[in-house]
């Protein structure tokens, strides 16, 4: 089973994630409990100045705060331009149906806004809110996320998420549109898991064990040249 984890989600529908946590610490503050400074990440601010993911320690969890949003994809980036957006559009937007589901802290109850979360977490199937291949295009990053979280839950990856990650243009997408440093955390978060052998069968049966592992432009050709040299140097 899944280790149980400190790091908790939280997406707001009437104010920025900044906002909130401002809050919160404001109420801890109010209370003499202890604060933390904030952690405000933006990626790519001229493409997308409402994507902010607030970082805040309260009580020995680490919180994720960001509104809800939407997110479109220019050709060629994985760098989104984002609006604010309603509950499903925030869902649909997301990697697979088991991580869309919300919590509801007003109502108490667990909201499937995708309408297949509770049935693929139920029957053990990671799965796309999407079309498989537009959510894959949109951010070829997500494949390997698919890797990781069917192999840290023991699920099973559904025959069309499957189809999509073999096709060329999801491969070639992985290849130019994520950089080695993103794939390289993906694929040490995949390894760290309970099953890494299965992580790589995974990984070969849905065609992306080269896209993975793929040499930096222009190692390919130098390696021979080196060998090469290192021959001519030996006869002399």
């Amino acid at each position: 089973s899944a280790s149980a984890t400190p790091d908790i989600d939280i997406a707001v529908d009437n104010m920025t994630g900044v906002a909130l946590a401002e809050l919160v610490n404001a109420r801890l503050a109010e209370l003499g409990k202890e604060t933390h400074s904030l952690g405000v990440i933006m990626a790519n601010p001229e493409q997308s100045k409402h994507l902010e993911t607030v970082a805040v320690r309260v009580f020995g969890f680490d919180l994720d705060l960001v509104n809800l949003r939407s997110e479109t994809y220019a050709d060629g980036s994985r760098i989104p331009t984002v609006e604010f957006g309603s509950p499903h559009s925030d869902a649909v937007r997301r990697d697979l149906t088991i991580n869309a589901l919300f919590y509801n802290l007003d109502t108490r109850a667990v909201e499937d806004l995708c309408g297949r979360g509770l049935t693929d977490l139920e029957e053990g199937i990671c799965r796309t809110p999407l079309e498989p291949l537009r959510t894959f295009l949109d951010d070829p990053l997500r494949v390997l996320r698919a890797v990781r979280f069917s192999t840290r839950l023991g699920f099973e990856l559904a025959p069309d998420l499957v189809a999509a990650a073999r096709t060329a243009d999801v491969q070639q997408a992985l290849r130019h549109k994520v950089s080695r440093e993103r794939v390289l955390i993906e694929l040490d978060k995949t390894l760290a898991a309970t099953a890494p052998i299965s992580a790589f069968r995974r990984l070969r049966s849905m065609g992306l064990l080269a896209a993975v592992f793929a040499l930096p432009d222009g190692c390919a050709r130098a390696r021979p040249i080196a060998e090469a040299g290192e021959g001519a140097g030996g006869q002399g």
